[in-house]
């Protein structure tokens, strides 16, 4: 299957889960370009769940990786899915810009 991201968003990671252990985990799968683990390792809020998004150099290994869904890792079943990335879009032009000023604040 050609995939056109680079990106894997993995869901339900334990809490005591680190960055550098989900980089050693995917990258037996590729090369990894950027790896965010949210919240960050030294995040002080308490969480029942992180979520992590892993960057690969190549498409294919976003394939590969989604077959460590529902692997057990730490203590919980991973779930990899792939994540469209986002394009910067040229910004729309102002609405307020065409349609000219607001219409003043009437008093009751």
């Amino acid at each position: 299957m050609n995939y056109t991201t680079k990106v894997v968003q993995v869901t339900n990671v334990s809490p005591s889960t680190t960055s550098e252990q989900m980089r050693t985990l995917f990258g037996f799968l590729g090369t990894i370009e950027e790896l965010k683990l949210f919240p960050p390792d030294d995040s002080p809020m308490p969480v029942t769940s992180r979520v992590c998004f892993v960057k690969f150099q190549e498409p294919e290994s976003v394939g590969v990786s989604q077959h460590l869904t529902n692997t057990v890792f730490v203590d919980r079943a991973l779930i990899v899915v792939p994540f469209a990335e986002v394009k910067k879009a040229k910004a729309a032009p102002s609405l307020m810009a065409e349609s000219g000023s607001l219409p003043a604040n009437r008093g009751l």
